[in-house]
């Protein structure tokens, strides 16, 4: 009853492609100049780096960060606004100079982390199984398939290692993604859980989602996107009132602002590319929740429907550290 309840809203959140989301300015700059090189990228003396730089150093910054639980969204390499937010709260927290860069304070921070920041993956016949298939703009057509799984074996290594396909490319020349046993330079991301959250706190001016623990320390900080002009965020105190993986999402034109209500319900099935990612954070006031994405490049970078939206990676952390009676503040 709680999904039922509170799929009528996740109905008025982004849709996988064009129903969901509008880019809005500070979106990340060009790579194209940029140079990614492996063993750059595992080297711990990198020099200051800063808005608007890309590269190898940008690329180990943000893995760094990943792993001690600070989320920029996707790994790609470029210093744009959602790692500005992300390396100020990861500066504030460890009670360093808010510099708005990674100066050598910050590196010397994050290279307490000594394990290696890439690590070597060979794709497995088990990996290419599929089905993969284009995802269609409508929901009409997306309700007609059977899943909302990977588009490309690219799209599904890249969400496996929190990484731009672009970026995954890069580290990888030549690397075909769809061969058994190529083996791949990606992203190494796994660190310790980060233990139990007392409270949650989505901020609609800083585009993010912090988790506290019991005694006020702060275990992890995601960029999000969290609503829009037309459906603000929710300001207010609320509560988790549970967690649905995996969940389908049920179109309905009538509750967009920017729909034609004549179109029909639909249901759609489930998957990392269904509209509300592969997780759903059910909050207590009525229709909202905090969610996945099947576009992570665009989290913190445009409008949704009210919701919370966060990298399904990110989404399915946080599930992980909350439960039914999880405290919620919703502010400005």
């Amino acid at each position: 009853m709680v999904m039922k309840r509170a799929l009528l809203l996740a109905f008025a959140v982004a849709s996988a492609l064009s129903l969901h989301s509008s880019p809005l300015s500070g979106t990340q700059p060009a790579t194209t100049a940029a140079r990614f090189d492996a063993s750059a990228i595992d080297n711990p003396g990198q020099t200051q780096i800063a808005p608007g730089d890309a590269g190898s150093g940008v690329a180990r910054a943000q893995i760094l960060l990943a792993r001690a639980h600070f989320s920029c969204g996707e790994i790609d390499g470029v210093f744009g606004s959602n790692l500005a937010k992300t390396v100020a709260a990861f500066q504030q927290e460890r009670k360093l100079a808010l510099s708005g860069a990674v100066d050598d304070a910050t590196w010397a921070a994050l290279n307490a982390d000594t394990a290696p920041a890439l690590s070597r993956y060979t794709i497995s016949a088990g990996d290419l199984e599929g089905p993969f298939v284009p995802i269609p703009a409508s929901a009409m057509a997306q309700a007609k398939l059977p899943a909302l799984g990977y588009s490309s074996p690219l799209e599904q290594f890249a969400e496996r290692f929190h990484a731009s396909p672009r970026l995954l490319q890069r580290l990888n020349p030549g690397a075909d993604f769809s061969k058994p046993g190529q083996e791949l330079a990606v992203p190494s991301v796994s660190g310790p859980p980060p233990g139990p959250a007392a409270q949650i706190v989505v901020s609609r001016s800083e585009s993010s989602v912090r988790a506290y623990d019991s005694t006020g320390a702060l275990l992890a900080f995601y960029v999000a996107t969290t609503g829009s002009q037309h459906d603000p965020l929710p300001v207010g105190d609320w509560k988790i009132l549970g967690v649905r993986r995996n969940p389908d999402y049920r179109y309905n034109a009538a509750l967009f602002w920017d729909a034609k209500k004549s179109n029909p319900k639909q249901l759609i099935q489930p998957g990392p590319n269904n509209p509300v990612g592969t997780v759903w954070i059910d909050l207590s006031k009525e229709h909202y929740g905090i969610h996945g994405t099947p576009d992570p490049a665009l989290v913190g970078h445009a409008f949704s429907h009210g919701c919370i939206r966060l990298t399904n990676w990110g989404a399915l952390e946080l599930a992980s550290m909350v439960k039914p009676g999880t405290p919620a503040v919703l502010k400005e």
